[in-house]
């Protein structure tokens, strides 16, 4: 079968039929077989478009190791090229074919060790439908010279699909990229360092990347931080930045982010993180004395305020944060939570609150808030002074319903949550408070509502249009239109009676 390349709709096609041979095997194991293979067919299609152009050069370059690294290409051995991959799909030994592959290239290319799955052989893969996988990934090439970002699309588009496949624990690894490029418009990521502490399978670092090429910035400028505590997930993020071409420090391990922090000495212009929420069990009694406890100490049973404490730590002097929290943490004053939150706004670090639309995430239903931390609220010559104010925008009443359980933020409305950030907080900004939707408020007026933060106390309710009808016609109709239903209601219940009698019923 030829190979296609990038038509709209192949993302979902591959999909669609990929998923259909995963048989028994959980989303969760699915997921890594998957994507893995979808990896090595991408460095090995980006190895061939560069050793095809070695070919025509004709100097005998093609097989000279530095004639790809200097070009950021993965070295790929013959063994483990998508061809031989390809070639063997049927046979019985497949899965020791690509184990065997995945280690060549591993101890080719450092920056891949132990990063690539190696559990192909394992006798709870069916080895026909791995086969038949393989044939199927084979119809798609993943790397051509005009398009270059075939794989990303592909392995953004799959992380979502196993994300909801997967439910709850889905979460862990995909944070909804609407949600990631309203934080990414707001902080605007140019130069400086990045980090995620809790960074899953890199989304935040991928959005930061795509808002630099559409700003004709320079990824250069960006220093990428982050760690990741699930193994597999962290495997996951390392070969989402390697697809990408994105040099990103994120540990030589996975790592707990609490107690064992990999960047200790880390201050991040960036901060973008959607921390898991309100988990009970981080070991919060353990780390009671901690430096980064500058506010007070968070609860054992609850990290969200773990998490917030974390990044203000790693903030530079004029970082900028924007992090995704449970409502919760708007006003929540169990265990010391209403105390932290108190000195955080004393301290001036809180910029912006956005509450969320619910139905955003895989992993649960409910609404969230984003969180935007400013170390400099002293303006530049871009910035205004903005010192001891907040700026809340409830984001409620946003998105679109893409099914019945999950709403997606359309540009549209990504655009008018980051413009009104962005007009209140620039020095040309014309920005108006919009009842109903955003505000500025002044630290007293928080002071007042004694430090709960949520955005519905402080922008009201949206002023309805009035359409002229007076409120007792308004009434005398619905009275009307009610009492005709409640006669309606009443016939069909006469009726069912009657029917039920005549089969020997009585209800």
């Amino acid at each position: 079968m030829a190979e296609v390349t990038g038509n709209i709709g192949f993302e979902e096609t591959l999909w669609k039929a990929a998923d259909k041979l995963r048989g028994s095997m959980d989303a969760s194991e699915y997921k890594h077989v998957v994507l893995g293979l979808i990896f090595l067919k991408y460095i090995s299609d980006k190895f061939e478009t560069r050793y095809d152009e070695l070919v025509l050069e004709g100097e005998g370059y093609e097989e000279e190791l530095d004639e790809y690294l200097s070009k950021n290409i993965f070295w790929v051995p013959k063994e483990a090229r998508w061809g031989h991959i390809r070639d063997n799909a049927k046979s019985e030994k497949i899965g020791q074919i690509i184990d065997d592959a995945m280690i060549l290239i591993e101890k080719e290319n450092a920056t891949l060790k132990n990063v690539l799955e190696k559990r192909y052989a394992r006798p709870e893969i069916d080895k026909r439908r791995l086969g038949e996988l393989i044939d199927l990934i084979s119809t798609i090439k993943l790397h051509t010279k005009e398009e270059k970002d075939l794989l990303g699309r592909v392995y953004e588009y799959f992380l979502e699909k196993f994300a909801d496949a997967e439910g709850k624990s889905g979460g862990e690894f995909y944070t909804p990229t609407s949600v990631v490029k309203t934080l990414v418009e707001i902080i605007e990521p140019y130069r400086g360092r990045i980090y995620d502490p809790c960074c899953g399978s890199g989304g935040m670092f991928v959005q930061s990347e795509k808002f630099l090429e559409e700003h004709q910035g320079k990824l250069t400028d960006l220093a990428i931080y982050g760690q990741e505590l699930n193994a597999t997930t962290w495997k996951l993020c390392k070969m989402n930045l390697a697809i990408r071409g994105l040099d990103g420090n994120i540990g030589g391990v996975h790592g707990d982010t609490f107690h064992n922090d990999l960047h200790k000495n880390v201050k991040a212009d960036y901060i973008l993180a959607n921390p898991p929420f309100n988990i009970s069990d981080w070991g919060g009694e353990h780390l009671k004395d901690d430096v980064r406890w500058a506010y007070g100490i968070p609860p054992a049973g609850n990290a969200n305020y773990a998490w917030l404490q974390h990044m203000i730590y790693h903030l530079s002097p004029k970082g900028v944060a924007g992090i995704v929290l449970a409502n919760g943490s708007l006003s929540s004053n169990t265990s010391n939570e209403g105390v932290i939150r108190k000195n955080i706004i004393e301290d001036d670090l809180i910029d912006c609150i956005v509450a969320m639309p619910d139905k955003l995430f895989y992993s649960t239903g409910i609404p969230v808030s984003l969180w935007i931390l400013n170390r400099n609220k002293k303006g530049n010559e871009k910035h205004r002074r903005r010192e001891n104010e907040v700026l809340f925008i409830d984001a409620r009443h946003l998105g679109k319903m893409v099914d019945r359980r999950h709403r997606e933020l359309e540009k549209e409305d990504i655009m008018k949550i980051s413009d009104a950030y962005h007009q209140w907080r620039n020095i040309d900004g014309k920005y108006e408070d919009i009842k109903g939707f955003c505000k500025g408020a002044k630290v007293e007026e928080i002071r007042e509502h004694e430090y709960v933060l949520t955005p519905g106390r402080y922008v009201g309710i949206e002023d309805t249009q009035d359409d002229g009808v007076p409120f007792e016609e308004k009434m005398e109709n619905m009275t009307s239109e009610l009492a005709e239903l409640f006669a309606k209601s009443q016939h069909l219940e006469d009726e069912i009676r009657k029917n039920l009698r005549g089969i020997g019923y009585e209800l």
